[in-house]
């Protein structure tokens, strides 16, 4: 396949987005529930799906995926491609128009300065920007005129929509955040809880870790959307109660994640009030595991950074006899039933993309994965606790609340004590485990454990800038305020070379060889463990119309065109 077929390709997948039959604001109130509760609206500082889906409400990109994975026009005029020259024939830049006329929700224009703000904001290298690794390889970002903006990169780049596309890499507005640059950004409270944005509602009130009160955008594009006035996004609690709230009582409109036993949500179906929905992405629950060391003993310019090497989870060995131990076969049964595979990649989906090369992982050998403790010197002790030269195998293993999740927790701690390996369980409200907070010492980007556990994907159905999360220099480290996707601290100079290789590679065949060769590198060196290829499962309510899953993008996408059922 050629590069100008590609794009083509590309070009061909393009869709308008859909259209709403409601009148702005006639349809009275919606009411979402989130279990996880948002924490910020600004995506640029969270990794959290919960804030970069609420965010979704308020603040867009240029482009986006639909419900099939197509790339669409969102802000922009249209995707840009080879074909229609918005890329260039070298592939070394992509031109974005944009859609004339849109305003900020202040009335005031969107231009391409605020594009362009956006990327010096992200790229501001004092700024520990969440979604750095989407602006890989980006040199410069030009405004060209008022609606016309230029990224350029510093090789061809077969794929440029990393930048600007997908509800993780959304426009902020330059005259709001101007001064909210480096090290600043995590200072600008009123800006990260209260953005100005495009999309069709407008933030009235955030709590966070609570509530977001929300109201119709009255400068949105379309002047027939939102179909409601007024939007409540409640956070906290759990997916238990959240799924009831929807589908038992008929208090929320829409619970999102619904992270239940398969005849729980059978049950709760019962109820009549609300419908679930489900797809499969590339979503993966997995345990990350710790590269560097997590002491308490040392300090916060060390711990958990690659300063200190882990003192036994250095050993591939002891990573390796952790995946051996696991029956991924009963997590599925007993969490997820029907909305649960069998994986043994962290890039399980689309198809063209998931390995075959690590299936090994798929039956559970206990034996197998004590004899290689065994040969690797780690000697079974009187307390049935592996230890090599003074160091016992303990680990501290952590992830947020939730009722799957702690079943997972109790039977990987049984397999793991019968291969030698003393476990401590540690649950955090997820508002905390998954908010971002720079001073926090229960984040998961500041993983003071050593195992954590958790499941996340990405937008669209191309992988690169997702796989681009795992190069060395990511991991969140103080100075970048924390931020950043390498949780487990992973560097391999191989890894990075091969990710260049794929920025720059059009062919689809190719670019899907690369893709499961980084996946590879990185389950065969066990820099995380996959459990278990989850469907998105949430549920609405039957009087809600107009909702369509998307496993590619924000769940929440398109909300303006969501209306009730009379």
């Amino acid at each position: 396949m050629t590069i100008k077929t590609f794009m083509l390709g590309i070009a061909a997948a393009v869709a308008m987005a859909p259209m709403a039959s409601a009148q702005r604001g006639a349809d009275g109130s919606v009411s979402i529930i989130y279990w996880q509760a948002p924490s910020i609206l600004n995506p640029f500082l969270s990794g959290g799906t919960k804030d970069s889906e609420s965010a979704s409400l308020v603040i867009e990109p240029l482009g986006r995926y639909d419900e099939g994975g197509n790339l669409i026009p969102w802000l922009a005029a249209e995707i840009p491609t080879v074909a229609n020259g918005g890329v260039s024939a070298d592939l070394t830049s992509i031109t974005w128009k944009i859609a004339p006329g849109l305003v900020w929700s202040d009335g005031t224009a969107f231009t391409a300065n605020d594009v362009k703000f956006t990327a010096d904001y992200c790229m501001d290298p004092e700024g520990g920007c969440a979604q750095l690794s989407k602006f890989g390889g980006v040199t410069s970002v030009e405004v060209v005129d008022d609606l016309t903006v230029k990224v350029t990169f510093d090789k061809p780049t077969p794929f440029p929509y990393g930048p600007f596309v997908g509800s993780e890499s959304p426009i902020i507005q330059a005259a709001q955040f101007a001064n909210c640059m480096g090290a600043k950004a995590p200072e600008c409270t009123e800006q990260n809880f209260n953005p100005i944005g495009t999309g069709p509602f407008v933030v009235d009130e955030f709590r966070p870790n609570d509530v977001i009160t929300m109201s119709a955008n009255p400068n949105y594009r379309d002047p027939a959307k939102p179909a409601f006035a007024s939007l409540t996004f409640k956070g906290g609690g759990d997916a238990t109660a959240a799924g009831r709230a929807v589908m038992e009582t008929g208090e929320f409109d829409y619970a999102w994640n619904l992270q239940l036993a398969p005849d729980v949500i059978a049950k709760m179906e019962e109820g009549g009030k609300g419908t679930p929905v489900a797809g499969f992405g590339p979503l993966v629950e997995r345990l990350m595991v710790n590269f560097t060391d997590p002491s308490p003993s040392l300090d916060a310019d060390t711990r958990s950074t690659v300063k200190a090497p882990h003192p036994f989870l250095s050993d591939i060995n002891v990573r390796k006899a952790l995946s051996m131990a696991i029956d991924r076969e009963l997590l599925v049964e007993i969490g997820y039933g029907k909305a649960g595979k069998l994986t043994c990649n962290v890039v399980p989906a689309p198809d063209i993309y998931a390995s075959s090369a690590n299936d090994s992982c798929l039956a559970q050998d206990i034996d197998a994965a004590n004899a290689l403790l065994d040969e690797a010197g780690w000697v079974m002790g009187g307390d049935g606790v592996r230890a090599k030269d003074g160091v016992r195998l303990s680990i501290l293993y952590q992830t947020s609340t939730n009722a799957v999740r702690q079943d997972f927790q109790a039977l990987i701690k049984d397999w793991w004590s019968q291969i030698g390996v003393e476990t401590e369980l540690r649950n955090l409200d997820a508002s905390v485990f998954f908010g971002g907070d720079p001073g926090s010492p229960d984040t998961y980007q500041k993983f003071y454990a050593d195992i954590e556990m958790y499941a996340n994907t990405f937008n669209g159905t191309d992988p690169q800038s997702y796989l681009g999360n795992w190069r060395c220099n990511n991991e969140p480290r103080p100075e970048t305020q924390w931020q950043g996707e390498n949780m487990p601290r992973f560097c391999s100079a191989e890894y990075d070379a091969l990710h260049d290789e794929l920025q720059q590679t059009a062919d689809v065949n190719e670019r899907a060889r690369i893709g499961k060769a980084l996946n590879d590198i990185l389950m065969q060196n066990y820099a995380m463990i996959p459990l278990v290829h989850r469907g998105r499962l949430s549920a609405h309510a039957k009087s809600l119309g107009g909702v369509k899953l998307n496993v590619w993008d924000s769940e929440l996408w398109n909300a303006a065109d969501w209306y009730r059922i009379k």
